[in-house]
């Protein structure tokens, strides 16, 4: 389990630019970053709810899914959905709410939610969408878009970077969309 690549954009808008490294500030989220801040940072949630909790600070999505949209097609670069922090070997979606991932420096993310795939992903290709939203067995939608945290505490993150998960106490909780 570790850290594919790092990517942070100061305006808000899909694609963020692929770096060596981000700072991840506790409480606020990725420095340098639209989304860093204590208050929801998501422009139609903030166009609404100022006031917002930010528990969307940090977008978490494994390689994988890049891996399998090539293979239906679809050519994704990493940071090109929005993503802070690409993993692999890490099965994201299936962590619970309130995980947290541990990285070398210290920085610490606790996981709060699932990303919603948004219209915007049409802007980069055509059906790419559709191609981040599946079914289960048992009809249940399956958002694919990755996870989102909040920074419990910061430090530094960068590519190459082994990923330590530690489960919350209590019962496990799916991650549900914010």
């Amino acid at each position: 389990m570790d850290v594919v690549s790092v990517s942070a954009r100061k305006g808000h808008g899909l694609g963020k630019t692929a770096l060596l490294q981000i700072t991840l500030l506790a409480g606020l989220g990725v420095a340098g970053d639209a989304h860093c801040g204590e208050k929801v940072k998501h422009r139609s949630r903030a166009a609404q709810f100022p006031e917002m909790p930010n528990h969307r600070q940090v977008h978490l999505l494994g390689a994988e899914l890049l891996d399998e949209l090539a293979g239906k097609g679809f050519r994704v670069l990493p940071g090109e959905l929005g993503e802070n922090i690409l993993t692999r070997g890490l099965d994201l979606l299936a962590l619970p709410k309130g995980a947290e991932l541990h990285f070398p420096s210290g920085a610490v993310v606790r996981l709060t939610g699932l990303r919603n795939p948004c219209r915007q992903l049409e802007g980069h290709t055509h059906g790419l969408m559709a191609a981040l939203l599946d079914r289960a067995e048992d009809g249940a939608l399956v958002r694919k878009g990755g996870v989102m945290g909040v920074v419990v505490q910061g430090g530094e993150i960068s590519r190459g970077d082994p990923i330590n998960v530690n489960f919350p106490d209590g019962p496990v909780i799916p991650l549900q969309p914010i």
